[in-house]
């Protein structure tokens, strides 16, 4: 039976609600879904380029604090309020993974916690 350790960091917005911002069991880290707010404020960034790019950096920032890097990532999970700006998560993802690209979702959704426009999570496989 593995243990699951719960992975924290200040680098990325402190969980919301009763979840952790990961969970790691053996070699693999589930992480939560990450949207745009700033972790030093807070507070939402602005607008849908914006939001994508925090979304982003904060998975990177727990990915980090679980010992890993981007280019373990397995999956990705992307909801999205208007399915129009999938491009926008696109451009990020390619600034964000090199080739293997972790396989990906991308749903649509009628609303998202604080008012996000994009929200995204992920798995990690530490070698």
């Amino acid at each position: 039976m593995s243990t699951r350790t719960a992975i924290r960091t200040d680098s990325a917005p402190a969980a919301i609600g009763t979840y952790s911002q990961a969970i790691r069991t053996g070699n693999t880290v589930w992480l939560s879904g990450q949207i745009g707010l700033d972790p030093a404020s807070g507070q939402m960034v602005e607008g849908i380029d914006a939001q994508v790019e925090q979304v982003f950096a904060n998975l990177r920032a727990v990915v980090d604090a679980a010992g890993g890097s981007l280019a373990q990532v397995v999956k990705v999970n992307v909801y999205l309020t208007d399915l129009a700006h999938f491009g926008k998560v696109n451009e990020a993802m390619a600034k964000y993974f090199r080739e293997p690209y972790p396989a990906r979702a991308a749903i649509g959704v009628s609303a998202l916690p604080r008012g996000a426009l994009v929200e995204a999570d992920a798995v990690l496989v530490l070698d």
